[in-house]
Formats: C-alpha cells, sequence, structure tokens
C-alpha cells in the first residue's frame, strides 16, 4: 500500500470521525406546541338515586291501642294533620289528677304569701310551696305532653303511603303506621370522578331520564357536594334538586343523570406530550434559549388528543409533543416543527 492510499484512508476516518462528533454535538430536534386555554365544556354522565325531599315512617311514640284513623293511603296531608288515635283515657285522668294537684298547691301558696307579710309563715315554707306549685305545674305540663302523643300528626306536607295497621290493633314506638314523603322535590344523589372536583358547583345544570318515561328528560340543578371523596371508587357524591310537580318520579328510581357546564375552559396540551412515571405525569418544555426542563403537572380530564392540565404549566409554554426520547433536561433542542394544540 502506498503512502498516499494510508493518506487518503486516514484522511476519510478522520472525516467521519468528525461528521460523527458533530452529529453529537447537535442539539436534538424536537416538535412542539404551545400551552393554551380553551374552551372545554364540563360534561359527566352518572347513575343516580331518586330519594323524597322529605321522608319519614310515621310512628307512635307510646304503646297503645289505635281508636281512631283520618287518613286515607296515598292521599295529600299538610303539617299538622290528624292521621291517627290512640287509646287515650290513662293519660286524660294523670292530666287532670295533675291539674287538680296544681290547684291545690297553687291556692296554698297564694294563701302563704299573704300570711308571710305578717310573719305567720316563715320564708322557708313560703319557698317550699312554691316549689311544690312549680312541680305541680311541672306534672301538668308532663301530662298534657303524654295525652298529646296519643294523636299522630304529619310532621310535614306530603303523601302518604300504605297504611299497615287498623283500629284496635296495639302499636308500640317499632310499629310502622304509614309513610310520608315531600315529593314535590326529588333529591338526586350520584357520583362523579375526583377530576370533575375542581369544576364542581352549586347550581350547575343536570338532567335526567328514566326508563320508566323514556321520552321525558328532568331538569334539575347540584345543590350540594360531599365533602369526602371515595378512596376506592375516587369518586364523590354530588346532590341535585329535581322539580317533581307532576310526581312522576318517585322515591327509590334508578336515573341517568347527565351534568354539563358550558362555560369553561382549561389549559390544553397534545396527549403525547404527556410522558407517565410511576404514578407521576410530566412534560419537557423548551424554556429561554431553547433549554429543555423537565416538569412535573397534574392532568385533568381527556378528550380525543389533548389533555387537560390542572397545575404545573401556564398558557404560552412550549411542550415537546414529539422527541421527547432525545432531549435531557438542562440541554438545548431545536425545534423542527409545531402542533397546533
Amino acid at each position: 500500500m502506498t503512502k498516499a492510499n494510508v493518506f487518503l484512508i486516514s484522511l476519510s476516518l478522520f472525516c467521519c470521525a468528525a461528521l460523527e462528533l458533530h452529529a453529537q454535538q447537535q442539539p436534538p430536534g424536537v416538535i412542539v406546541s404551545e400551552a393554551r386555554v380553551q374552551p372545554f365544556p364540563l360534561s359527566s354522565e352518572a347513575l343516580g338515586n331518586a330519594r323524597a325531599n322529605e321522608a319519614v315512617d310515621i310512628r307512635p311514640e307510646v304503646t297503645a291501642a289505635i281508636t281512631a284513623i283520618h287518613f286515607e293511603e296515598g292521599h295529600s296531608v299538610a303539617k299538622g294533620d290528624v292521621l291517627l288515635e290512640l287509646e287515650n283515657s290513662e293519660p286524660l285522668a294523670d292530666l287532670a289528677a295533675a291539674r287538680a294537684a296544681l290547684v291545690d298547691s297553687g291556692s296554698q301558696y297564694r294563701r302563704s304569701e299573704e300570711l308571710f307579710k305578717t310573719r305567720v309563715v316563715s320564708e322557708s315554707q313560703l319557698e317550699q310551696l312554691e316549689a311544690k306549685r312549680d312541680a305541680d305545674r311541672a306534672a301538668v305540663n308532663a301530662a298534657r305532653a303524654r295525652l298529646a302523643q296519643t294523636v299522630i300528626r304529619a310532621p310535614f306536607d306530603g303523601s302518604l303511603g300504605l297504611r299497615r295497621v287498623s283500629i284496635g290493633s296495639i302499636v308500640n314506638p317499632n310499629t310502622i303506621i304509614t309513610t310520608l314523603d315531600d315529593t314535590t322535590l326529588i333529591k338526586l344523589d350520584f357520583d362523579v370522578p375526583e377530576v370533575f372536583l375542581a369544576r364542581l358547583e352549586k347550581g350547575l345544570s343536570v338532567t335526567a331520564r328514566s326508563a320508566a318515561w323514556p321520552d321525558l328528560e328532568f331538569r334539575g340543578v347540584v345543590t350540594s357536594i360531599d365533602t369526602r371523596v371515595d378512596p376506592i371508587s375516587r369518586t364523590i357524591t354530588v346532590r341535585a334538586l329535581l322539580p317533581n310537580d307532576d310526581s312522576r318520579l318517585m322515591p327509590g328510581m334508578f336515573l341517568t343523570v347527565s351534568m354539563l357546564k358550558d362555560d369553561v375552559e382549561a389549559l390544553m396540551i397534545p396527549e403525547q406530550a404527556i410522558v407517565p412515571e410511576r404514578s407521576k405525569q410530566y412534560v419537557y418544555l423548551l424554556g429561554a434559549d431553547n433549554i429543555v426542563e423537565r416538569r412535573e403537572i397534574k392532568t385533568g380530564r381527556r378528550r380525543p388528543g389533548q389533555v387537560e392540565v390542572i397545575d404545573g404549566l401556564a398558557a404560552g409554554e412550549l411542550v415537546i409533543a414529539e422527541g421527547t426520547q432525545k432531549v435531557k433536561p438542562g440541554q438545548p433542542a431545536i425545534i423542527t416543527g409545531r402542533i397546533e394544540n
């Protein structure tokens, strides 16, 4: 091999090494996208259970026989309406005896007051008589309360359920006489994923559908949000109120719920810009002088091709959408293209 050939081979090897070194020193090319605030309506579907606005089992407070029934099954009643009367001869007798004792103790106290002025009755005797009068007055109030317990009244406006007793039945506090439900409003409880938590608020509109009324849509608003997220399902319970003036909805019904808020905006980035690592989410950004930065973010809702960023990113920042595997934090990169987000 001649000296000229050796020189040419050495020159060729030197050029290849130089080109390789240059390629290694050249910053990698990446495709970026700008984080932008965009309309992203809040929409969620769930299954909910209907509950009465107010509901109670009508039970007696005392053990006694039923002497009169004043309601009809399925009828509407107003607060305070008499539903049932129980045997009251013993409470009546107790009240009469208590009243008689109060009249006697009251009379004795009044006479003693006059005698106390003339020092015939001592102050301690007057105090004892006053205490006796007050005790008898309390006994009258207690007897009156026991008598009131023999009359069962509706605690609020509502519709009665089935009657489960008859006249002459002996009832006690464990006996359910009937049920009372206020269904003019229906409470609808449903669960939504915790990623919606930042957007949930009272007043959000909801619509509900029932298999019993497939052609009807029931509208309401969110009135309350639970204070705890279920650690297993990662959902939170939301309660909405639905008007039910036509009484089509009943407690216990199963409803499909849709929740929508149109005027919601969110910070969005391309889905391919997300770099998951264990349970965390990261993105690579191009900062000043196109230096690469790795940053942890918190993501929210998703839609095809896009992810909502809840925390860790600001509008206008450039995230690397393609080429994340070629870059390293702290080193520069070259923008070779952009993706419109």
